[in-house]
């Protein structure tokens, strides 16, 4: 159930993508300016993360992921019938905001009932769920663009948002909840200060701060530039670009050998090279073929590095797991806000090229230098064992 829920939320991020070329014609704007609809979801999305982390941890992440989903549904209908540019912004603000306690209330709520030692086995089963919602918003998108219209994306999300509320709620009684019962009233500061305090909890949130900000500040103009580039329809734009979540999957059904063979670092170093390579395979090959093979590679890439990245958030401050866990979400999906603000602005100066660039030179550092600081951090814990 839980996994249906994060189907829901990354679904509907990613539902606009194809979007956005029918938003600047219906609303006679510029494609940078179309792109808000991505930026304010995910600037709500990471800014309510302040709060869904303490009111997890103080008052249950699952009840709290249950009353998330059904609000979202009252967001995703506001967009649906919105009749000016700045409602649907407004939507989809509000639809960021309640989605925001679905996926790393249910990464806490994983981090609080399974072993470490299974948790990102777990997580990548679950991870199925969110790759899905990533591709099928996409396509989604691209199909209600080219049909019925791109506001009857959101009627259908609304309804399954209802639904899957729903059933979540009707078991809220049933299902293992921890809670902070020694706390009295509510906390907002102090757990994210405790939180933050820890070094390597600071080093995680930068990281997923960047990789938010280089993977899909560049993916979220990869459907306008294959419309662009090889003149496809929103449906098949939103079906190639969809390809990332098959990526995704195939990390998941390949995770307990990658995870045995390569270890974090390694599987660091190659998910940034793959990502890298897989822009650079967007921007210089001819074909949209190509394109199908570039998509494939992003989202391999991505959650090669990811999967450490979150296996690691829900460890970084057990005590504190729900807050520990939504800042990390905060953090991605605030890097996802700057780096669609940074390529809107660099789509309308330089061009849509510009962003695939700049991430093909940064990511491989990032990934590297990250794997760098894995490595010194378990030499450094294997230290303190021996003593």
């Amino acid at each position: 159930m839980l996994g249906i829920a994060s189907f829901a939320s990354t679904s509907a991020f990613r539902v606009l993508d194809p979007a956005l070329m029918s938003l600047t014609q219906e609303f006679q704007i510029t494609t940078g300016e179309a792109a808000k609809v991505v930026i304010w979801f995910a600037v709500a999305y990471g800014v309510m993360q302040f709060f869904y982390g303490p009111i997890g941890d103080r008052f249950g992440k699952y009840r709290t992921i249950a009353i998330a989903t059904l609000a979202c549904a009252v967001g995703n209908y506001l967009v649906a019938i919105a009749p000016t540019f700045n409602l649907v912004v407004i939507g989809r603000f509000l639809s960021g905001a309640a989605a925001a306690g679905i996926i790393p209330m249910s990464m806490a709520w994983i981090g609080d009932h399974v072993p470490y030692e299974k948790r990102q086995e777990t997580l990548a089963k679950f991870s199925i769920g969110m790759v899905t919602g990533m591709g099928s918003g996409l396509v989604l998108g691209g199909v209600f663009a080219d049909t019925l219209g791109w506001r009857a994306s959101f009627y259908f999300l609304g309804t399954l948002y209802l639904v899957v509320g729903t059933l979540l709620y009707s078991q809220k009684g049933s299902v293992p909840d921890l809670k902070n019962s020694n706390q009295v009233g509510f906390a907002l500061l102090a757990p994210i200060k405790a939180v933050t305090s820890v070094p390597w909890a600071r080093i995680i949130l930068l990281v997923v701060l960047i990789e938010g900000a280089l993977i899909f500040g560049a993916l979220s103009f990869v459907p306008s530039y294959l419309q662009m580039k090889h003149e496809v329809t929103s449906t098949a734009a939103g079906l190639i670009t969809g390809l990332y979540s098959a990526g995704a999957l195939i990390y998941v059904l390949i995770s307990r050998w990658v995870i045995k063979r390569f270890g974090e670092a390694r599987m660091v170093q190659a998910g940034g090279i793959t990502v890298a390579l897989s822009y650079i395979i967007f921007l210089f090959l001819p074909s949209w073929q190509f394109a199908m093979v570039a998509s494939l590679m992003c989202g391999l890439g991505y959650y090669l590095m990811h999967s450490v990245l979150q296996t690691n958030a829900t460890q970084m401050a057990p005590e504190r797991r729900g807050t520990a866990v939504a800042l990390f979400a905060s953090f991605l999906f605030a890097g996802q806000a700057i780096g669609v603000t940074l390529g809107a602005q660099i789509v309308d100066q330089v061009g849509l090229s510009g962003v695939f660039i700049f991430a093909i030179f940064v990511m491989p550092i990032v990934a590297f230098w990250f794997a760098s600081k894995l490595v010194q951090r378990r030499i450094s814990r294997a230290a303190s064992s021996a003593k």
